[in-house]
């Protein structure tokens, strides 16, 4: 049996479940609730270009290469969703739901 180093006997990774550490966060924290719940439009939009390229089987580099901007680009383009600095025109969901070959539709409920 081989001898354990220093860190392996030191490393006990943690588990974390981001879905319920959300949900008991959200009864928690007033706060943090408004929070999250203000992000709702950014999280839905987030999740429709992820399952669009995941149900097209694929790869950020394959979308970017199909829209013509750079896997980088492309990864920006799907993060900022999420950080209300800069989204994504609607030019930029066409091109993106065209390489995903999807059409982009936009409701409101």
């Amino acid at each position: 049996m081989a001898k354990k180093t220093q860190t392996e006997d030191r490393y006990q990774p943690v588990a974390f479940d981001p879905k319920g550490y959300v949900a008991k966060k959200r009864k928690t924290d007033p706060e943090f609730r408004v929070a999250y719940d203000a992000l709702e439009d950014e999280f839905a939009a987030l999740g429709a270009l992820l399952h669009a390229r995941k149900d097209a089987g694929l790869t950020q580099a394959d979308v970017a290469e199909r829209m013509g901007v750079s896997q980088p680009v492309l990864a920006r383009i799907e993060s900022s969703l999420g950080s209300r600095k800069h989204s994504p025109s609607l030019a930029t969901l066409r091109k993106y739901a065209d390489a995903c070959g999807k059409k982009l539709v936009i409701q409101m409920v």
